[in-house]
């Protein structure tokens, strides 16, 4: 595992994705926080993590969208195959690697909030809170997008696909608040949105309850992807 973590590390940065995905993301991040904080001089983060919710569906496409489609497109798994390397360090080297990338990504735009604490008081373990409820987000969006990719061979598909999931959850997710959907479908809805499970972050409340929600979509989308591997593979061989 330690050495599909290291390569991928590796080619993230020595390409153009890694540092990519970062600038595009503390782009996206400074403009949201100029205009919702510094332009009218307001040291609520809460809107600002609320906005930066949805950059995940943005940009995690980027990050997944090479991750199995180049070894596919290279027909590098028989390679990998040879290798003392089981189907579960390869999708658990490749999923930490792409969530270093994003812990990079989230770690340095902490700078933003720092800047509220020039002109008013910063509340540390509110930040913390929303930052945590952030970054779990965005990791169970990488397991999402690593999950529905996983056995595609083209980065353009990839991220196309990664994209259209991405988007079909948020859409879900707004259907789920809306008066014309039932309550019968509302609830369940709700129940298994990435959106939702992030607003008691927002509001500064640690849910154990939504980290282990979290915590168990993440490791369900990477046994799936595990799965659709091992089955290719035994198609294939």
């Amino acid at each position: 595992m330690s050495a599909i973590y290291k390569k991928e590390m590796k080619s993230y940065f020595y390409t153009a994705t890694g540092w990519l995905f970062i600038a595009v993301f503390l782009s996206i991040a400074g403009l949201i926080f100029y205009l919702n904080n510094l332009l009218p001089r307001n040291s609520e983060l809460i809107q600002f993590f609320s906005m930066m919710g949805y950059v995940w569906m943005l940009l995690t496409p980027v990050l997944v969208m090479r991750l199995f489609a180049g070894e596919n497109r290279q027909n590098t798994y028989p390679l990998l195959r040879s290798a003392p390397l089981s189907v579960t360090g390869l999708v658990a080297g490749k999923y930490l690697a792409a969530i270093t990338v994003l812990l990079i990504a989230v770690g340095l735009s902490f700078l933003y909030p720092l800047l509220v604490a020039v002109y008013a008081k910063l509340y540390l373990p509110e930040i913390l809170t929303g930052y945590i409820g952030f970054f779990l987000q965005g990791c169970a969006f990488i397991a999402l997008d690593m999950m529905v990719t996983s056995n595609l061979k083209s980065h353009v598909s990839a991220a196309a696909l990664s994209f259209g999931v991405n988007l079909f959850v948020w859409l879900i997710s707004m259907l789920s608040n809306s008066a014309a959907i039932p309550r019968l479908l509302s609830r369940p809805i709700a129940f298994l949105s990435l959106y939702d499970r992030f607003v008691p972050f927002l509001n500064a409340q640690f849910s154990f309850a939504n980290t282990l929600f979290y915590l168990l979509f993440i490791l369900c989308m990477l046994t799936l992807s595990t799965f659709i591997i091992t089955t290719s593979r035994a198609r294939k061989s």
